[in-house]
């Protein structure tokens, strides 16, 4: 940030012009920044809360095969706006337990696939065109899709990784060798309902449920699986290694 600050100093001292010019272009993409990225987080809010983990799990889970592959290609070139928006979705789509790879092909079809652009690319350079460079489009991000799934491994992993490195206190979690438990304190609304069927796992503080212990026995085990199913702003999530 400071750096970007230093080089608009520079360009208003010895280029006054383009300076300016620099600063218009910027706040047109700010502008829209700010009409377009409230709009998104209340949806994906909403989606959050009221949408089952199971429907997203079996629409663009791990097991969700060609319809998984399917559908996020479909959500990925029927979506609206810049690529930035669909940062937030994929986010979600993660908590909610979308594979690795249905989120790449969610991000690169939102990017260089999408039905308006495809529209404009057939009038300006023929359907001919558009149609090959479709096509191998399509397989280009399939096969980055599976790379970078055999490589990053698990959806939740990674987001945990990357809560845990942030540190902004939205998610609580709890790992051993043979499970991982997470808690989205952002949109928890502090039923109780997790508190009441585990105990042994969980309590409320501060009207959020937050995790008290590690014990990870196959009574908890179940108890937490229960507790996943009913939470009914689905903010847990829980992944057992054994």
């Amino acid at each position: 940030m400071l750096f970007i600050i230093l080089i608009y100093i520079g360009m208003f001292i010895f280029m006054k012009d383009k300076a300016v010019q620099s600063v218009g272009n910027s706040m047109y993409y700010v502008i829209e920044m700010l009409e377009i990225i409230p709009v998104v987080f209340v949806l994906t809010s909403l989606i959050e809360a009221w949408v089952p983990k199971k429907v997203i799990m079996n629409s663009f889970g791990e097991n969700s095969g060609t319809k998984g592959y399917v559908f996020s290609f479909l959500l990925g070139s029927l979506s609206a706006g810049p690529i930035y928006a669909a940062f937030p979705v994929c986010k979600m789509l993660l908590r909610k337990g979308a594979s690795v790879m249905n989120i790449v092909i969610i991000l690169s079809a939102w990017a260089v696939v999408k039905v308006p652009m495809l529209a404009n690319e057939a009038k300006f350079l023929g359907v001919k065109f558009m149609g090959l460079r479709w096509i191998l489009t399509v397989i280009s991000i399939t096969i980055m899709a599976y790379m970078v799934s055999k490589i990053i491994g698990d959806g939740s992993q990674l987001l945990a990784e990357n809560e845990e490195k942030i540190g902004d206190g939205s998610q609580v979690f709890a790992k051993d060798k043979d499970c991982h438990i997470s808690i989205d304190k952002q949109y928890c609304i502090g039923c109780g309902v997790c508190v009441r069927l585990a105990p042994l796992k969980f309590k409320l503080q501060d009207g959020k449920a937050i995790l008290i212990n590690n014990s990870f026995s196959e009574e908890v085990k179940s108890m937490i699986e229960e507790v996943v199913d009913k939470c009914p702003a689905h903010v847990i999530t829980y992944k057992s290694n054994g």
